[in-house]
């Protein structure tokens, strides 16, 4: 009876030997399905986020025909905030994971102590604590295994996420570059601008210039023509001298026309005035004035002296500025735009000297009244 109760024991021991060892199997099964859909969801993850990557790759590209440089930034943080998902989630499976490990690793210690006290219950049974401890093996090497696997797809997780970072270091690096070439286009363009101004600059100078040279051309070819008809007066005046010998000597003197102010008889001699005035006021740069007339000043009241060929009699000041500086300058002025405009012949014959008196003032230009 005893032998019976020891072989009824047996079988019994057996039967739950095998139904935890169906048990571990189920649970090893469900682990591998389990890791087998993570894996084929975290595929499908990859393979959703690399078509939503290209469809957001398609519309960055075209979103980049006008603002090519913001998008590109842009897109770059959004991938790095996407890998810093990836990568979270991949640490929040791989912390499961190792939870999972950690139930199963409590489970089969648990078993283990099973076994060890049903060895203590039942030393008879050595044969099937040795197929237990071969089990073990299967499980420690499937354990392994698995461990290995894992460790192969870490290195792998780690390989994408190395090769992710150059991608995005080559993407920062070209980003620089073209905005390096953008910053050397707008100084090159800068630069060119610079060099067509200076190009327009230079063309006004010598616009200008050539003008100048004109209005002396013209001004010297006016002082030949009005020296010409002095001379020609002159000898006229000589000729009719010596045919009236009878006439008063005052009648040889110089015939002068004064304008002190603003009216007189004859129109002819305002005209004149008026002339001399206006080249005075918009041929003269107020730049050679500027300074000067900073200084406290009084208006000058000038008397200038044209002959009838245009050139400068004399220059003389009925009220001084009180700045000798700012009345050597009124003389320059009057000097340098030598020689004036000849007289008309009928002015000529009335004159041979044109007295004008002016206030000069200056303000944002030199002005005469």
């Amino acid at each position: 009876m005893e032998a019976e109760r020891l072989a009824a024991e047996r079988r019994e021991s057996d039967k739950l030997a095998a139904t935890r060892e169906e048990a571990a199997r189920r649970e090893a099964a469900k682990q591998e399905a389990a890791r087998a859909e993570s894996e084929r969801q975290a595929a499908e993850r990859r393979e959703s986020e690399k078509q939503a990557a290209a469809r957001e790759e398609a519309a960055r590209r075209e979103a980049a025909k006008l603002e090519a440089a913001r998008a590109e930034s842009e897109r770059q943080a959004a991938e790095r905030q996407e890998n810093e998902k990836q990568a979270a989630a991949r640490e929040e499976a791989a912390r499961r994971e190792a939870a999972k490990q950690e139930a199963a690793r409590a489970e089969s210690e648990r078993l283990a102590a099973e076994r060890r006290e049903n060895e203590k219950l039942a030393a008879a049974r050595e044969e099937a604590a040795r197929r237990e401890a071969a089990r073990q093996e299967a499980a420690r090497a499937e354990s392994e295994r698995q461990a290995a696997e894992r460790r192969e797809s870490d290195k792998q997780a780690a390989a994408r996420e190395e090769a992710a970072r150059r991608d995005a270091a080559k993407q920062e690096a070209a980003r620089a570059e073209s905005e390096r070439l953008a910053a050397e286009r707008r100084e090159s363009d800068k630069q060119a601008a610079a060099r067509e101004e200076a190009a327009k600059q230079e063309a006004a100078r010598r616009e200008a210039a050539q003008l100048e040279a004109r209005e002396q051309d013209a001004r010297r070819d006016a002082a030949r023509r009005a020296m010409g008809r002095q001379l020609d007066e002159e000898a006229a005046r000589r000729q009719a001298a010596q045919a009236a010998p009878r006439l008063s000597p005052s009648s040889s003197s110089l015939r002068r026309g004064r304008l002190f102010g603003r009216t007189d008889p004859n129109a002819e001699l305002i005209l004149y005035a008026e002339a001399w005035s206006r080249k005075i006021h918009f041929n003269t740069a107020f730049d050679a004035v500027r300074e000067l007339v900073k200084q406290p000043h009084t208006k000058p009241l000038v008397t200038v002296a044209i002959r009838s060929d245009g050139s400068v009699e004399s220059v003389t000041f009925v009220l001084s500025s009180g700045v000798p500086a700012i009345d050597n300058a009124i003389r320059e002025i009057v000097q340098s735009h030598a020689p004036y405009q000849p007289f008309s012949p009928r002015l000529a014959s009335d004159f041979d000297v044109i007295e004008v008196r002016r206030t000069w003032q200056f303000d944002s230009a030199i002005r005469l009244y």
